[in-house]
């Protein structure tokens, strides 16, 4: 399943969901640029880390805005896009500025410890973008989401209600990073434990806006 739209309007302006994408567009430009120096400067080599040198765990963060291709970008600034305008919506700018990064950084370190002594880098928005989508399954779940949907050969376009789709979404993620176990670290690939720890961020960040009185969407 991949998402094309969805039928929530944002509650305002998604000012930072949109400045989120500008910069990852353009942190992506430069790296094409260089790149071997950026990703050996910026993504989060495990094996570099050091618990006792500050310096060396910045890359938790800045691998975030780094991106394995064309594809790899594409695809995770279009979930951002389609889910990121509504959470910000919700929660505001800060508490959503808050959330995309406590995402990452939690993908980012519970990926790293299941490879702490790999020299593959680690980079790519997916853990931060998990946690946009993860909270939005929280506050959203009545919303409908226009979904491209693969049947063997047979491709249609339908409508399924987030809950399904996000559910469905994390649950392959998380069959996936265990399936994954025992081959993490020999070989590049995905960083599916990135995306279940984000995910479980978000949702815990869409909880605590509930349990403050929040406002969940009602069916429409």
């Amino acid at each position: 399943m991949f998402p094309l739209s969805d039928s929530i309007k944002s509650a305002r302006f998604p000012f930072l969901n949109y400045a989120l994408i500008a910069i990852t567009i353009y942190v992506f430009i430069l790296q094409l640029g260089n790149p071997d120096g950026m990703v050996e400067k910026y993504a989060l080599i495990p094996a570099y880390i050091n618990f006792l040198n500050y310096r060396t765990l910045i890359p938790f963060i800045t691998a975030i805005f780094l991106h394995g291709g064309f594809m790899h970008i594409i695809s995770n600034l279009w979930f951002l896009k389609i889910f990121g305008d509504n959470v910000e919506g919700q929660l505001k700018s800060i508490p959503f500025l808050l959330l995309y990064f406590l995402a990452g950084i939690a993908g980012n370190f519970v990926q790293y410890l299941f490879m702490p002594n790999t020299a593959i880098p680690l980079l790519g928005a997916s853990g931060a973008i998990a946690g946009v989508l993860g909270c939005y399954f929280i506050l959203f779940p009545y919303s409908r989401i226009k979904t491209l949907l693969f049947i063997f050969f047979f491709v249609t376009i339908t409508e399924v209600s987030a809950t399904l789709m996000l559910g469905y979404w994390f649950v392959l993620q998380l069959f996936s990073a265990f399936g994954s176990i025992g081959a993490i670290g020999a070989q590049g690939g995905v960083a599916f434990f990135a995306h279940v720890a984000g995910f479980v961020v978000g949702i815990i960040f869409g909880k605590i806006y509930k349990n403050k009185g929040g406002q969940v969407l009602e069916r429409i």
